[in-house]
């Protein structure tokens, strides 16, 4: 399973952006994918996670600000993220688990098998 994250860049603080993951590749049909951001001295953190029967998951950081979802067309899944503020610079990597078989548990503390490269995301105060 491939990954490719799309849509960073550098905003002001309050704007919005737009991030996108498209997948590739031969996979199950349940799944388990997020986001994840790894600011500069920092560990990566879990941000969403998004699982195939709906559950969702939050960062408490970013919750009301941060909106995890797919369209019917499931080769791709966003981040939409509002109000950004400074703390939110960081690089971005989306990822994800694919299975066939039973559900699985989906949350912020997942293993994830599958990853992206990043993309950065910059916001300025």
């Amino acid at each position: 399973v491939d990954l490719v994250e799309s849509g960073g860049g550098s905003v002001q603080a309050g704007r919005s952006l737009k991030l996108s993951c498209e997948v590739s590749g031969s996979r199950g049909d349940n799944y388990c994918v997020g986001w994840f951001r790894q600011a500069p001295g920092k560990e990566r953190e879990a941000v969403a996670t998004l699982e195939s029967e709906g559950t969702i998951s939050y960062a408490d950081s970013v919750k009301g600000r941060f909106t995890i979802f797919q369209t019917n067309f499931k080769n791709t899944f966003y981040l939409q993220m509002n109000d950004l503020r400074p703390e939110d610079t960081a690089t971005y990597y989306c990822a994800g688990t694919y299975w066939i078989g039973w559900a699985r548990n989906c949350d912020l503390n997942s293993d994830m098998e599958s990853w992206g490269r990043g993309t950065q995301v910059t916001v300025a105060s």
